[in-house]
């Protein structure tokens, strides 16, 4: 065999034997791309905070809640607000280059789970699983539609890849 991946029919044959079907393929294939679109986001994230650095953080805080029509007393805002004040250029470098470090390992996830490694599934069950009780414990302080759909698809994703690799073992 001269490709690394050969179709027989439904399912994918792999160098070294695996036997994988096509939409276990997909499914992955579909966490990859949520993976690297959270990378992505992280990315910009990144780069808005080093964007940041040398400039009057408080002022583009406040701006920011402004433009967005938020009530600057109200609960979100207030932190937002505070985050910024004490905000300082070692600390947004800090928070910079942390955002970019995250943002590196979902990419590296991402890649793997696209080229259907066994390293990036067992990776994706382990850091997907990470979250699980820092979402469950929000949802317990309070409930929002974002938490829940955050919870949904942090388990849909950690669900899938734990079926993908429990078929593999069968």
């Amino acid at each position: 065999m001269t490709s690394a991946r050969v179709r027989k029919g439904r399912k994918r044959i792999h160098a070294g034997g695996r036997v994988r079907h096509r939409h276990l393929a997909a499914g992955t294939r579909a966490v990859a791309m949520i993976e690297a679109a959270k990378g992505g986001l992280v990315v910009v994230v990144g780069l808005g905070l080093f964007a940041l650095i040398h400039r009057n953080v408080q002022a583009v805080a406040e701006e920011i809640v402004r433009h967005v029509h938020l009530n600057p007393a109200s609960r979100f805002p207030r932190i937002f607000l505070d985050a910024a004040a004490s905000a300082s250029d070692s600390r947004l470098w800090a928070l910079a280059v942390a955002a970019m470090v995250y943002a590196m390992i979902r990419f590296v996830e991402a890649y793997g789970l696209w080229q259907e490694q066994v390293w990036a599934e067992w990776f994706g069950i382990l850091s997907g699983s990470l979250y699980l009780p820092l979402e469950v414990y929000e949802l317990t302080v309070s409930v929002s539609a974002v938490k829940v759909i955050l919870l949904v698809v942090n388990l849909v994703i950690v669900g899938w890849l734990a079926f993908v690799r429990w078929q593999a073992s069968d």
